[in-house]
């Protein structure tokens, strides 16, 4: 069954693995620079490389929809450079599934496909998609919504090993990143991961670096530039996250319901 996840972050790397696992044929679709944090787990990274391989799955870029068609049948993830969704339309996918997660929709509609499923905030099951995912962390992660909306964008990020807000790394300002550390990088509370316009990103807490945005990226005040890991664990860098996989399988839980509704109707 073809399906195109809008977006091709972890958290969109996370949908993409439960619905290829589950026998689904994914096309993504991503920045011509993507801006992934957590680049080690995301498949957007096949937009730089030519493909990707995130655990045991491989994305492979792709330079037209026909031929992500063709890659998506092969038996691999294909990856295409289309922010606008331009294939849409020409794929003529079962399911799309915005993983933007831009807190807001940017143009995803009801009638795109004959099941439309969007994580998180901004869209409204039953009158932009069939069904919304929730992706705040907590008692509701993962559930899918029929009707009505996920829980609201806080701008606080979930708790991981203790801490919140702390282990989120953000531009100062406007401009473009420079890369310090790396990912897999052990920080201690005062190192420098990145700098912007030369002024110093600074670590909160000791962990490990989970996530970093690569080296000459555009950034704006506040951005989102990086994620320590205050639970040291350095084999979470390579795998996806339990929050990914959690938005995952609802995605793929709503996509086999509503599916499998319309082969019954």
């Amino acid at each position: 069954m073809l399906t195109v996840i809008r977006g091709a972050g972890d958290i969109a790397t996370g949908i993409g693995l439960r619905l290829y696992r589950a026998g689904f044929q994914v096309v993504m679709t991503d920045l011509p620079r993507p801006t992934a944090i957590r680049r080690t787990v995301s498949f957007s990274q096949a937009v730089l490389r030519g493909s990707f391989q995130v655990e045991d799955v491989t994305a492979r870029l792709a330079a037209t929809p026909a031929e992500a068609a063709e890659i998506a049948t092969s038996g691999e993830v294909a990856v295409l450079v289309d922010p606008e969704g331009a294939c849409v339309p020409v794929l003529r996918p079962r399911v799309l599934v915005d993983a933007i997660l831009e807190k807001r929709n940017l143009g995803t509609r009801i009638t795109d496909a004959p099941v439309v499923i969007a994580a998180g905030p901004g869209f409204t099951a039953g009158v932009d998609c069939h069904a919304v995912v929730e992706t705040m962390r907590g008692h509701y992660l993962g559930r899918v919504i029929l009707e009505g909306s996920a829980q609201p964008n806080t701008n606080i990020p979930g708790l991981i090993g203790g801490f919140a807000g702390e282990r989120v790394l953000r531009a100062p300002t406007d401009g473009i990143f420079h890369q310090v550390r790396e990912i897999g990088d052990r920080v201690k509370a005062g190192d420098v991961a990145g700098t912007v316009e030369g002024q110093e990103i600074v670590c909160q807490i000791d962990g490990i670096l989970r996530g970093i945005l690569l080296d000459n990226t555009p950034v704006y005040k506040g951005m989102k530039a990086g994620d320590v890991d205050p639970r040291c664990k350095l084999e979470h860098c390579w795998c996806a996250s339990d929050k990914a996989l959690a938005v995952g399988g609802g995605v793929l839980e709503a996509a086999l319901r509503l599916t499998g509704a319309l082969n019954h109707a």
